[in-house]
């Protein structure tokens, strides 16, 4: 289920005060609107991080209680990315870090990007004058929990990036990774091999020679919506424009 703030947003009517404690609004004249939904049940911290002359909403990450939403309005031309953290282990004196998704062991990764696993939503905000929104969902860097990015509100173009399955559940052995005894995310081909073939890179550097590995075809048949390798472009990047999307932590079942 979709926490309250969430529903009125659908259509779904609730009473008047009952707004989230966590709910920060910032206002531009042109953009979009962000909801980030922590629908997992345990907490996750939002990891962001602004393209390059972008600015870093946030500091560069948030905490989300489960069930807690917050909502952020993004400038026109925004480039940036979005992932979850979780397995927040820090001492009395604020040392230590994350399980997944970790930058530095900080709250605020201002301008760092979180080190794999980590699963990422990916966005370039359109304009006026060029009005498409492109956004994706990439198992590039490897997974750690599922995440979703729809559009709501109407606009035009289609598209959900997503990767609504729990990877960890179903991760060959040899990508698992663990902590404590549990699997908390599953490699990339790149991560796991360190070469060139599985990272795309040197001559594997385009799409002619960078070709999807076993690993990118078993990701691509589970989360068919998100980039398994580096040039899955066709099937995986969305084009649209919806003035709010909804980036859900561990979306419901559709």
């Amino acid at each position: 289920m979709y926490p309250m703030r969430l529903k009125e947003y659908l259509g779904i009517s609730r009473p008047s005060d009952a707004i989230s404690k966590h709910e920060i609004t910032c206002y531009f004249a042109d953009g979009a609107q962000l909801i980030l939904v922590n629908n997992c049940g345990e907490s996750t911290w939002p990891g962001i991080l602004g393209g390059v002359g972008h600015h870093t909403l946030k500091y560069g990450g948030v905490h989300l209680g489960s069930g807690e939403e917050l909502v952020l309005d993004v400038p026109e031309k925004w480039s940036g990315r979005i992932w979850g953290r979780q397995g927040y282990n820090f001492d009395n004196d604020g040392n230590g870090h994350y399980l997944t998704g970790d930058c530095n062991g900080k709250l605020h990764c201002r301008g760092q990007g979180g080190v794999p696993p980590a699963t990422v939503v990916e966005m370039t905000l359109g304009s006026s004058s060029s009005p498409l929104h492109f956004c994706d969902v990439s198992l590039v860097d490897d997974f750690n929990l599922p995440v979703s990015m729809k559009p709501i509100g109407g606009g035009i173009g289609y598209g959900v990036a997503s990767c609504e399955v729990d990877l960890n559940v179903c991760c060959p052995s040899a990508l698992e990774v663990k902590r404590n005894g549990k699997v908390v995310g599953c490699k990339s081909a790149c991560l796991a091999m360190q070469s060139a073939k599985y990272c795309c890179t040197g001559s594997y550097s385009d799409p002619k020679t960078c070709k999807p590995t076993l690993f990118a075809h078993l990701f691509k048949a589970i989360c068919p919506k998100a980039y398994s390798y580096a040039y899955d472009n066709s099937s995986s990047l969305n084009r649209c424009r919806a003035p709010r999307y909804v980036i859900t932590f561990c979306p419901p079942p559709i």
